[in-house]
């Protein structure tokens, strides 16, 4: 009886965790709870299928959170929301890309528009978005390295275990990375899975870490987290970004351009 009344206080104190943080760690949880991580592993699966919160990378999120903002926009919504914006960003983000460089384009619509906004000069781009593909195949100067995979028709984009297998043996001198969700407290996110990981992994082999992301984007928390907001080099973001999120960014040592 003891077992079974310490671990329904266990999970309601898990429960409140999440209600007051938004989100809990795994590792965290067992430390504090003096049990082993499979223990704490348990308990979250017990209490997502109740509906008390959703599971993530490392651990879980409340999941009203989750339910308010990670519903994940149609794709071809996504190509027409803040054009304007992106397109900015894109001619920003293409400026930072010097003849010789090798880049990761990550998914996304803004990634698109930087694979527009490319010169036609000699570089190599490495990408697993169909989009940038497109927009990157009649500039004959540019290499092209497509990661193969998977394709997710939502986002038009490749992933699974061979997109990050072809990535492994990469070194690249810049990543500019899409963005789902940015958050100061539980970082950059994305909806699915394949993706975070691919991610990670374009993360681990780029000299410097670029994300690339309109306003709109700000204070939303998807479910998967890729990395914190201060393993950025730099945010490129538009002019709509509040004045207060900006510097907070900038105090974690990341260098925010607007466009």
């Amino acid at each position: 009886m003891t077992v079974t009344r310490d671990t329904s206080q266990r999970r309601l104190q898990i429960s409140e965790l999440v209600r007051q943080h938004g989100s809990v760690q795994v590792t965290s949880l067992a430390k504090r709870f003096n049990v082993s991580m499979q223990t704490v592993r348990k308990d979250l699966r017990f209490l997502t299928e109740r509906g008390v919160m959703a599971r993530a990378y490392g651990g879980a999120i409340d999941s009203k959170v989750v339910g308010g903002q990670s519903a994940e926009t149609p794709y071809e919504a996504k190509r027409t929301a803040r054009l304007d914006e992106k397109r900015r960003i894109g001619q920003r983000a293409a400026a930072l890309v010097n003849p010789g460089d090798t880049i990761v384009i990550d998914s996304g619509t803004t990634g698109i528009q930087l694979a527009e906004a490319l010169p036609n000069v000699e570089v190599t781009v490495v990408t697993n978005d169909f989009g940038v593909l497109s927009s990157l195949a009649p500039k004959s100067n540019i290499n092209i390295v497509m990661l193969g995979g998977e394709l997710r028709r939502k986002s038009m984009s490749f992933y699974g275990g061979l997109t990050v297998e072809a990535l492994a043996a990469l070194h690249v001198d810049k990543l500019f990375l899409g963005v789902d969700g940015f958050d100061l407290e539980r970082g950059i996110t994305t909806h699915f899975e394949p993706e975070a990981l691919l991610n990670r992994k374009m993360v681990e082999n780029a000299g410097m870490v670029i994300a690339i992301t309109d306003s709109s984007k700000f204070g939303k928390v998807c479910l998967h987290r890729i990395i914190s907001v201060a393993d950025l080099d730099m945010l490129i973001t538009d002019r709509d970004a509040p004045e207060d999120v900006v510097q907070a960014i900038q105090a974690l040592g990341v260098d925010v351009q607007s466009a």
